[in-house]
């Protein structure tokens, strides 16, 4: 296709779409086109592979963001080649149910989705797994490096992963290692996973000992993951071949890194944009003042304004959050809150007194009735 077409509108889903209802809308799709069911179609490979590739970017926390933040050039450096190909695809295994169920198809072999045919499975992968880190409001806006303990699942050292204690598996005689026993209905192939080997194609005689024959055992590993700035709170970092390792020789899992953002006492984030609650007094409000203010990288000065309204809002460009894989940055907002003091001395209700007095010839002319009545709530408060 010359145009990419947008992930949503693929899917047929809206931009606040849930992961159940982007996984929901890409099951139907699937089912839809898969080239099993529309064969010698190109259009139906095409619209399957468009699918997936919709599937592949929203389904992923971080890719969604870039691509909501920067459309398809945000998600590019994300596949191999540049653009999607189906090693890019790592959702076999979801939908494995369906299109090895119903298909055929060699979704969890790492081959083709587009087989008809049952081959012998590959060398089963290692677990994904999913660590969950906590950083401030600073670390976000500077970039991290975390450091922290694992416990994932290594090839043992006994067996070298074979489970054998000695050495040697053999090919299950029932699927004859392909893992699954498969039966032809007319255009239908349904395939179940081998309940003699379950679905490993190899059946371990002698357990090893020490991992009690599945190749595995715990270890813990100190991990270090870097932060990029301008990480959103809830955003997750692949690490590739982090995750589990996998018995037999197969491929390592992945480990995903979320990335939670802790609140912060003084700044409330909005995207990459902050907002700081300035609290000011009466006379600095009126009169305007030169104040000292926090910024994520240190104090900077700011001057107010006289005549400042309370809930009046600043900007000071520049100061947000970092845009996440770019140059630019967010802005700061000073959102101004005039505080009424509660205790006064007599000299400062005097000065009140004659401000309350004065009042009526700043106001114009159809607030007057309001100020008769803010006369009288000081008189009633300040006394006189």
């Amino acid at each position: 296709m010359s145009q990419k077409r947008d992930y949503y509108e693929v899917l047929g889903v809206g931009k606040d779409a849930t992961a159940d209802q982007i996984k929901k809308a890409y099951r139907r799709l699937a089912l839809k086109y898969h080239p099993d069911k529309n064969p010698n179609s190109p259009e139906a490979v095409e619209a399957f592979k468009e699918a997936s590739e919709a599937y592949e970017v929203l389904s992923d926390a971080d890719k969604r963001a870039r691509y909501d933040r920067f459309g398809h050039e945000g998600v590019r450096g994300s596949f191999s080649g540049g653009g999607f190909d189906w090693s890019d695809f790592h959702h076999f295994d979801d939908f494995g149910d369906i299109f090895g169920s119903l298909f055929g198809s060699l979704f969890g072999m790492g081959g083709s989705p587009f087989g008809g045919r049952t081959q012998r499975r590959g060398k089963a992968r290692g677990r994904d797994l999913l660590h969950e880190v906590t950083i401030t409001l600073e670390q976000a806006a500077l970039g991290h490096e975390e450091e922290f303990s694992l416990t994932h699942r290594e090839a043992c050292d006994s067996c070298h992963g074979s489970g054998s204690r000695d050495g040697k598996p053999r090919t299950c005689p029932q699927c004859r290692g392909t893992g699954q026993m498969t039966v032809r209905s007319g255009i239908m192939i349904v395939s179940t996973t081998c309940d003699q080997c379950r679905g490993t194609g190899e059946i371990i005689e002698n357990p090893c000992s020490s991992c009690s024959g599945s190749g595995l055992l715990p270890k813990r590993t100190k991990i270090k993951v870097k932060i990029p700035p301008g990480i959103q709170s809830g955003q997750r970092i692949q690490m590739r071949g982090q995750g589990d390792g996998a018995p037999r020789g197969g491929p390592r899992g992945d480990l995903y890194v979320q990335v939670n953002v802790a609140e912060h006492e003084t700044f409330a984030r909005e995207g990459e944009h902050i907002v700081l609650d300035l609290p000011v007094t009466i006379s600095q409000a009126a009169l305007g003042a030169t104040l000292e203010i926090p910024t994520l990288e240190g104090k900077t000065e700011f001057k107010l304004p006289p005549g400042t309204q309370t809930h009046e809002v600043f900007k000071i460009k520049g100061k947000g959050m970092p845009i996440l894989q770019s140059t630019h940055r967010g802005d700061m907002f000073v959102r101004v809150r005039v505080v009424t003091p509660k205790r006064l001395t007599e000299r400062q209700r005097e000065l009140l007194r004659e401000l309350a007095e004065g009042d009526a010839e700043t106001l114009a002319p159809e607030s007057a009735s309001l100020y008769e009545k803010g006369k009288d709530f000081l008189r009633n408060i300040f006394g006189g």
